[in-house]
């Protein structure tokens, strides 16, 4: 397991939209606030290099992480990261605290492998299509996967993987399926380029109209043969 992120952060003091500009603009730091579990929520703020170092790493987004707080420490997920319209910069930051002997619902990244072997790819001419790139899920803790694996090797043209064959691991659920056989969606598939099939069955059609055609013409040239070897020749 990929070692836990760390996110140090501070308290905040000063409320309102106002504050919140002045703290992005003068100090470089982005706002949030820490809630959930038995304590009050708690407005904060982190450095943004501090924050963009621990974007890159792909499980900030969907593991447990360890916030420091004060000198104290509270394990944590990230529930909502706002951005600003035009820039993509990060706003404002939700982190919700989360108790070890309770269920947490967060979406696992779905990891894609042997794409490059895929029976449907390499026999078919087929492509891999993809649904969907996050699956989210309810289990304890503990039990968080780093993410759900999906082998496409064997995986044939015209065939999908759905939500119920996923390979989770034990004290895992998969949110959809709760609500519903309905929501057993495809996760990814692979599928004839469109025009694909269209294209051959075409070419096919063209072929068996240039037999015909050539057919046909030998057939008149024969009779035109034939005609001729039966003609009389003038008398003088």
């Amino acid at each position: 397991m990929a070692e836990q992120i760390v996110l140090e952060v501070e308290p905040r003091d000063g409320l309102g939209t106002g504050a919140s500009r002045r703290l992005r603009r003068e100090a470089d730091m982005v706002p949030g606030v820490l809630y959930g579990g038995a304590d009050a929520p708690a407005p904060i703020a982190l450095s943004y290099r501090t924050l963009a170092r621990a974007m890159q790493q792909e499980a900030f987004f969907s593991q447990v992480l360890d916030v420091a707080l004060n000198g104290e420490h509270c394990q944590a997920v990230l529930r909502e990261l706002q951005r600003h319209p035009a820039t993509d910069r990060v706003l404002h930051v939700d982190l919700l605290r989360i108790q070890a002997d309770r269920p947490i619902q967060i979406a696992v990244p779905l990891r894609f492998v042997n794409e490059d072997k895929c029976l449907g790819v390499r026999t078919g001419g087929g492509t891999i299509t993809r649904n969907m790139i996050e699956v989210e899920v309810s289990c304890l803790p503990g039990d968080l996967p780093e993410h759900i694996g999906i082998d496409l090797e064997h995986l044939d043209v015209g065939h999908s993987v759905h939500l119920s064959e996923l390979s989770v691991p034990d004290g895992v659920t998969i949110v959809a399926l709760a609500h519903g056989a309905d929501r057993d969606s495809a996760v990814v598939s692979v599928q004839i380029p469109r025009g694909g099939l269209l294209d051959e069955e075409e070419e096919l059609a063209e072929g068996e109209e240039g037999v015909g055609d050539e057919a046909a013409a030998d057939e008149q040239d024969a009779d035109a043969s034939g005609a001729d070897e039966g003609e009389e020749p003038e008398q003088g």
